[in-house]
């Protein structure tokens, strides 16, 4: 008897069970490898929702209802059930002035829906407008704040109505219903024409239709109809200019029906008609473009699921750990670990930037962001050869925290969106970029791996009584061999620079803040290799003055392309101005340190009697 009811109860749940599950969610990952044109480059959709949500949420997942989605189902609840993405909390808001605005207090709310956000929506965009009339480097805090709040919603509205008008409910129908309305709109046009009596209302019922596709059309964010076989990049559409140009072809383009198919299959959570959409929208595509554009789309889907330089940055961390934990247990079998650790890391470094290197088709420096990348890399490189010399771990530990600290850098530098932009005019030469700009980033790289190697000598000289002058000798000659090495590709580099200037911009130098700065860090490491040569500074001078070399790096770097002058100002950034700031502050802490009086160091590195 009991177990008669127990089996009608397990009946009855699993009845109630199938009928609240709706089965399995589409998968958009397939549908996210499709390419598209944004922003003038051919790339997968899953970058473009990735890019755009991590402009928006400063993270590239999504947490709603105690699930994260991936940035893929996330871009396609917006395109095809924006009911649905509306109520998700994706604007991240971390002003308390634009929070307060909102009715909430900066401990109770971060993150925000659209419809958290549509009461006062109007009055967000109206005060984003305002800040954006007033220039970026003189912006108070709440206008930079809701300026950048703006742009995200801005972002938003567009990515959503990319593909179809955001209050489309079924798009199939509508284009049903817009065929047939072009066709008797056509027949009434063609009797008024001819001068015979026509239907007004027919033509009239056209017009919605013609509205609707025009909004898509400057609405869109990517274009997503390709070209026909032979086509070139200009030649992709997006959904709403190739509707209005099928009112006057009468013949829609073929992608534009899969599309419906798939639109509605999302909405409706039908997951093998969604996957037969997505593969006929794929089938198109292959007819139409090139083998390769389809295998660097599949790459770059794979490099961004891989995170090659976030998960770099974790493991540059943990050997860094390993390598300061071998100086007080263990030291043999932890540096050889944290060695090995430092070389897988690089080796994926390395396959992130060649990666990034391809699919752009540029060499490894073209914006700020692929310049941290590339300077952690090169830091990192040039630690190898150094720490196979010494065998010590300082400059493989130099090198990890060089690693580490640039591509957190990148990191920061992400939040504009697709890090792999077209070139502008002046800057779109391979030869110069992978000339002037490779040499003479690596002369960064090379000056703060000496700033870094200084930093362990003096902390270690300080805080260590283990600390030999036999390591503090392998430390300063390997700081100054860096340097050679930073002297050389930064005076080459400049030089280079120079010479492009002079063909792009008709003269060779301008004194230009950027310029100056490049020829700083050329004189700065060569007083330092003079000011060595001729006995005026001893072991503890150049390490004083290698960390001073980080600090006119750093601001040939970043600060000059702030000042907002000069041929290559980049505009002003405020999180990279406090950020200099805080650092050159805490590089003139460190050297306050150095210059303590020998008997306050715990070790006998320096003798008593000479400064």
């Amino acid at each position: 008897m009991i177990r008669a009811w127990f089996a009608k109860l397990l009946i009855l749940a699993l009845a109630l069970t199938g009928l609240q599950a709706q089965g399995p969610r589409p998968d958009a990952k397939a549908f996210g490898a499709l390419p598209v044109l944004h922003n003038g480059r051919v790339k997968p959709l899953d970058t473009v929702g990735r890019s755009t949500l991590l402009m928006i949420r400063g993270k590239q997942t999504v947490r709603h209802e105690g699930q994260t989605l991936t940035a893929n189902t996330w871009m396609l609840d917006l395109m095809f059930n924006p009911e649905l993405a509306d109520k998700y909390q994706v604007f991240m808001i971390n002003d308390a002035d634009v929070v307060a605005m909102l009715g909430k207090r900066p401990d109770e709310q971060r993150f925000f829906s659209l419809k958290d956000l549509e009461p006062k929506l109007s009055e967000i965009m109206e005060q984003s407008e305002k800040a954006h009339q007033v220039e970026n480097a003189v912006r108070d805090r709440f206008q930079r704040a809701i300026s950048s709040l703006g742009e995200k919603i801005t972002a938003y509205q567009r990515l959503k109505n990319s593909l179809q008008v955001e209050d489309t409910t079924d798009l199939r129908m509508e284009l049903s219903a817009f065929g047939t309305a072009l066709s008797e709109g056509s027949k009434a046009f063609q009797a008024q024409q001819a001068g015979q009596k026509f239907d007004q209302g027919a033509m009239d019922r056209v017009m919605p239709f013609i509205q609707r596709y025009q909004f898509i059309a400057g609405a869109a964010s990517f274009a997503f109809l390709p070209p026909a076989k032979g086509g070139s990049d200009h030649d992709w559409v997006n959904v709403g200019n190739s509707l209005l140009e099928s009112a006057k072809t009468g013949a829609p383009h073929p992608s534009v029906l899969p599309l419906a198919e798939a639109s509605h299959a999302w909405k409706q959570g039908d997951k093998a008609a969604f996957d037969k959409a997505t593969a006929a929208l794929q089938g198109i595509l292959k007819e139409r473009l090139p083998a390769q554009t389809f295998s660097k789309a599949s790459l770059e889907v794979t490099f961004n699921a891989l995170e090659p330089f976030y998960k770099s940055t974790l493991l540059y961390l943990v050997a860094f750990l390993m390598y300061c934990f071998s100086w007080i247990m263990y030291e043999k079998p932890l540096q050889k670990a944290a060695w090995w650790v430092m070389l897988g890391t690089l080796a994926l470094h390395t396959f992130g930037m060649v990666t990034r290197m391809y699919l752009e088709g540029r060499p490894p420096v073209t914006n700020l962001y692929s310049s941290a990348v590339f300077i952690g890399w090169f830091a990192v490189l040039l630690a190898v050869p150094f720490e196979r010399y010494s065998k010590r771990g300082f400059a493989a530990l130099g090198g990890c925290v060089v690693g580490a600290a640039t591509l957190v850098i990148a990191q920061s530098l992400t939040g504009s969106g697709d890090t792999m932009g077209v070139m502008v005019a002046v800057l779109d030469s391979n030869f110069w970029l992978a000339t002037h700009v490779t040499t003479i980033t690596i002369g960064y790289s090379a000056t703060f791996l000496a700033g870094l190697l200084a930093h362990i000598y003096i902390l270690r000289g300080l805080l260590s009584s283990s600390f030999t002058k036999e390591e503090a000798g392998v430390l300063v000659k390997s700081a100054y061999g860096v340097i050679c090495f930073a002297l050389f590709f930064s005076f080459v580099g400049t030089v280079l620079g120079g010479i492009w200037a002079d063909q792009s911009w008709g003269r060779f130098w301008g004194w230009d803040p950027k310029e100056n700065g490049a020829l700083l860090i050329v004189l700065w490491n060569a007083l330092i290799l003079h000011a060595r040569w001729a006995g005026m500074i001893r072991d503890r001078g150049l390490m004083i003055m290698a960390i001073v070399g980080g600090i006119i790096t750093s601001l040939s770097w970043f600060g000059v392309n702030m000042l907002g002058i000069g041929l290559h100002s980049y505009g002003f950034m405020d999180q990279a101005f406090y950020a200099l700031v805080g650092f050159a502050a805490l590089e003139l802490l460190m050297i306050g340190l150095a210059c303590l009086p020998p008997h306050i160091w715990r070790s006998k590195i320096i003798p008593l009697s000479k400064n």
